[in-house]
């Protein structure tokens, strides 16, 4: 009876500092809705830079786009100046993620738990080389689901990047208040 006990009383501490944290959160975001100028270059930007990599995909008949790009234009029109967002990031991101799942997959095949390895590895080595990028871990998804050939590296990682990150930088300097990136590297 005693153990028991224990373990109720464990339990009912950790859901009393879980929930007890809760407690001190709003329950509305703070983020301010952006200028309705923001919202119509981010709009443009992320029309035609997913516009033109679907023409493109269409025209040189290679896959050049997939869905973690939709992801990638929230980040590089709606929020451009977020660290997340610059070229280092989106570029070493999206490629390391796709080396290390691509690794992975040839490595130990595509199961539930190589799908977490992948991910959960794409993500840690993102933050220790300073390239972290939220949709490259959709990145390393649709390489464990898909199990495409090395080549998915290049096509549609590394040039699908590049024509979305041309379209960013030609977009977001259009603008008078709006400028990107804010560093390369």
């Amino acid at each position: 009876m005693w153990k028991y006990q224990k373990i109720r009383l464990k339990w009912e501490t950790y859901c009393f500092k879980l929930f007890g944290k809760w407690r001190s959160v709003p329950l509305t975001c703070p983020m301010d809705r952006p200028h309705h100028k923001h919202i119509f270059w981010s709009w443009l930007g992320s029309f035609c830079a997913i516009a033109a990599t679907s023409y493109l995909s269409v025209k040189t008949n290679s896959p050049l786009l997939m869905a973690p790009f939709g992801a990638t234009s929230v980040l590089i029109f709606g929020v451009p100046d977020s660290p997340l967002a610059q070229p280092r990031n989106l570029i070493g991101g999206n490629l390391l993620s796709a080396f290390i799942s691509l690794s992975i997959l040839h490595i130990f095949g595509s199961a539930p738990w190589t799908m977490g390895m992948a991910v959960a590895t794409a993500i840690g080595l993102m933050q220790l080389t300073g390239t972290l990028h939220p949709p490259s871990g959709a990145v390393a998804l649709v390489i464990m689901m898909t199990k495409p050939d090395w080549e998915f590296l290049i096509v549609p990682t590394f040039e699908g990047s590049m024509i979305l990150l041309l379209c960013a930088v030609v977009f977001n300097n259009l603008a008078e208040d709006r400028s990107y990136p804010k560093h390369w590297l």
